[in-house]
């Protein structure tokens, strides 16, 4: 967790070991920085600017965006079973989750693009033509 305080006294700085003598001090880790010196260990972005939630991992101090894109995971691609990076933006069928290269119709393979039906049937993904021909080898009828 961060905080900002005002200086009541001289503190080192946990960054640079320099006395901070700012106005405002950052209080992270149970430590004292000055706001150039808290940055986050891969994009250096001020961490004292992008909100008051820092990370910290194998001895990197890192902001979310950073800290996801290395160690987080949302799970499996429901298509292929590989991992899916905090990160990346996936798409959803109820408690599946998809990269988007992998949300198509599993039969076909035909991507899907906005607003294109979908039907998710023992937990495929099939087109709307693969779907209604799955119905009629089982003897039922489409619905209009």
């Amino acid at each position: 967790m961060l905080s900002v305080q005002p200086d009541t006294k001289p503190k080192g700085c946990a960054g640079c070991n320099r006395k901070i003598k700012d106005r405002y001090l950052l209080k992270a880790l149970d430590k004292y920085w000055h706001e150039d010196c808290l940055k986050c260990a891969c994009c250096d972005c001020r961490l004292g600017e992008v909100g008051s939630t820092l990370y910290t991992k194998a001895n990197l101090i890192l902001c979310r965006r950073d800290y996801l894109r290395l160690f987080g995971v949302t799970g499996n691609c429901a298509a292929c079973s590989k991992l899916i990076p905090a990160f990346e933006m996936v798409m959803r069928a109820k408690d599946n989750v998809y990269h988007l290269d992998c949300f198509a119709c599993q039969l076909c393979n035909q991507r899907f693009c906005v607003g294109d039906k979908f039907f998710l049937k023992n937990n495929m993904i099939l087109c709307q033509t693969d779907y209604e021909e799955g119905l009629m080898k089982e003897g039922y009828a489409p619905q209009p």
